[in-house]
């Protein structure tokens, strides 16, 4: 079974994650904290036959690859990615906005890039582009069953 393309939005939360220092690797397995901090997502990575598993709600309730599975892809190297571009979004406090658009990811991903100066909004642009081309030419199969999120904020 395949993971579904995530939307657009998840890439941009990637990023700001990495950028962040939110992912702690261990080998093939991963813990992603979230932006506020208080609760951690596992990604669990198996190269070989190109299988991942991550329990952020996205991948749990609606099947695509989230954010903390696609920093980790990025941290690894299955994905590449400018660090510098990365750093365009760090400190940014994803759940409360999200939270104050309520879940509505154009709204949330617009009141991010009107932030951002022009230059900024274009290299952010071409970099997620990149890393959306790279995950549209990879596929990702579900390893394992899927995993409950955690709870709280």
């Amino acid at each position: 079974m395949k993971w579904k393309h995530p939307p657009i939005i998840k890439i941009y939360e990637a990023l700001g994650s990495v950028a962040d220092g939110r992912l702690k690797l261990d080998g093939n397995f991963a813990k992603v904290y979230s932006s506020s901090g208080n609760k951690f997502y596992t990604v669990t990575f198996d190269p070989t036959s190109q299988s991942i598993m991550v329990n952020d709600n996205g991948s749990f309730y609606k099947g695509y690859l989230g954010y903390p599975a696609i920093s980790f892809l990025m941290t690894v190297g299955e994905l590449d990615y400018s660090p510098a571009s990365a750093q365009l979004l760090k400190g940014i406090p994803w759940k409360d906005i999200n939270q104050k658009f309520k879940n509505n990811f154009d709204k949330t991903l617009n009141y991010i890039l009107e932030s951002k100066t022009p230059e900024e909004k274009a290299v952010l642009e071409q970099e997620v582009q990149n890393i959306d081309n790279q995950l549209k030419a990879k596929s990702y199969n579900l390893f394992g069953a899927k995993v409950q999120p955690p709870e709280g904020y």
